[in-house]
Order: structure tokens, then C-alpha cells, then sequence
């Protein structure tokens, strides 16, 4: 399968379409998913099969939630994918309207700055670029994202993770010095992210506190929430219901107990 044939176009940053000028990208950041290269901290407890399988509803449950905030208007779906040329794994993944951007650069950093860069080149007015490993993000979170890109006026927007990063940032210029020289994948990626952004003068906006799905712990949390109705501890409003990864998550508790 080409890419000239899958479902969902693939967004080309050197023809920007005016009408994009009043949306917001809601962008979500993920790799292709493929057994052995997605959530390969969950493999244990999961085998890389179920972690991949894991993914899908991840990526599903993301897509849905955003796809319910842009049909009010003023936003779109994307999905900024890596490696180029598997675009046909996301086939029949994503809700109809969704389109796709293909990743450029070599750290995460440089295809952070990158995406940005590239969905503000087709035209959108701002960007979120959104993680793929927090299936039961608030929807009010996504919203209120979009509604303080919308206002006049520069800043940016940022969803902490209780790890230390962040599941969202939103912003309406790309503003690299925001991704260069972050110490990536620690605790403090977020408090750097921060004080770059204040350096530079910029209004930032904090959303809720969230978590990231990426390993044993986090899965257990997941599993909490999803199975159990425990919200987190941390948590000041309920998270999305995430219904297809519930379903996944309920299937693997019967096989185990089964087992």
C-alpha cells in the first residue's frame, strides 16, 4: 500500500491552505505501531505483541478524544508519525477527518521543533504537539489548550506529567530555544521547558497534571483508573474513559485470571 492510497492524507508544509489559518493542530507524536518497537518498556509484563496491541488503543482513544474537541470547531486532528513509509500501520486507526505529517529530525527534540515548524508551514494558526502514551488525558485539558492558543498573543501551553515531562505543549510560533539543550527523558524536562520559555519572556500556561503509560508502574495506574474508577491521587478532574484501551485492559485481566 502507497501512501498515495491510504485513508488519510498526508499534509505537505510547502502548500499551506489559508483555511487552516483560525485552527489549532492537535498533533500527536507517534511511532508507527509494530511489535518489538512501541512501548518496549511494558515488554514485561506484556509481550511485545500485547504492548503493540497496547499502543493501538492507545493511539485510538487519543485520536477519538481530540476528534471530539475538533468537531466543535477550530481544531484538527494529526498525526505526526515515525518511520516514514509505514504510514499504512495507522490505516483504519484514526477518525475519518484526521490527516498525517511524517517526522523529520534525529533527537526527540529536533522532531518536536520540527513538527511544530512543519504544521505552522501548512498554515494552522497554532500547534499542540501531544504525547501517544496518555490515553486518558482530560478532554477539558485539550480544550483549554486550544481556547488560550486562540487568544492574542504569544505564549505557550504545557501539560505536566507527574514524571517530570510533559504529555502537551502548545504554542503558535515554533520557538526552538524551547527544545534545545533539554536533558530528555528525565524528571526534569517540564521545569526546564519552563524556565526556557520564561527566559524568552513568554506567557506560560499550565493544564492539569497527567501521567505517561510507560512502564510496569504506570500500567498498574492505568489499570486503576480504567478498571478500577480510582482516579489518581494527583488528579483535580476525571480523565477520559478511554474505552478501547479499557476493553484491552479488561481482556488481559480475564486471560490472566483465567490463566
Amino acid at each position: 500500500m502507497t501512501p498515495s492510497t491510504i485513508s488519510y492524507p498526508i499534509l505537505d508544509p510547502g502548500k499551506p491552505l489559508a483555511v487552516r489559518a483560525g485552527q489549532t493542530a492537535l498533533a500527536v507524536m507517534a511511532k508507527a505501531p509494530r511489535a518489538g518497537k512501541v512501548k518496549t518498556r511494558l515488554s514485561p509484563p506484556l509481550t511485545p505483541d500485547q504492548a503493540a496491541d497496547l499502543n493501538i488503543c492507545f493511539l485510538k482513544d487519543t485520536a477519538e478524544n481530540i476528534a471530539a474537541v475538533a468537531v466543535l470547531g477550530g481544531a484538527a486532528g494529526v498525526i505526526s508519525y515515525t518511520p516514514v513509509g509505514d504510514e499504512a500501520l495507522f490505516d483504519t486507526l484514526l477518525p475519518a477527518d484526521f490527516a498525517l505529517i511524517p517526522q523529520r529530525g534525529d533527537g526527540f527534540g529536533e522532531r518536536l521543533v520540527a513538527t511544530a515548524q512543519d504544521l505552522l508551514s501548512c498554515g494552522y494558526g497554532s500547534v499542540c504537539l501531544i504525547d501517544s502514551d496518555s490515553p486518558t488525558v482530560p478532554r477539558a485539558a485539550f480544550e483549554r489548550a486550544m481556547a488560550e492558543l486562540q487568544r492574542e498573543g504569544d505564549r505557550i501551553v504545557i501539560g505536566p506529567a507527574v514524571d517530570g515531562g510533559y504529555y502537551l505543549i502548545g504554542l503558535k510560533r515554533a520557538h526552538p530555544e524551547l527544545f534545545a539543550g533539554i536533558t530528555w527523558s528525565t524528571p526534569s524536562v517540564f521545569s526546564e521547558t519552563v524556565a526556557a520559555a520564561k527566559e524568552a519572556g513568554m506567557e506560560v500556561v499550565v493544564l492539569p497534571l497527567w501521567y505517561d503509560v510507560d512502564d510496569g508502574e504506570t500500567l498498574e495506574l492505568l489499570s486503576a483508573e480504567l478498571l478500577g474508577d480510582a482516579l489518581p491521587a494527583f488528579a483535580t478532574v476525571s480523565g477520559y474513559r478511554a474505552e478501547h484501551t479499557r476493553a484491552y485492559l479488561r481482556m488481559l485481566r480475564s486471560q490472566g485470571e483465567e490463566g
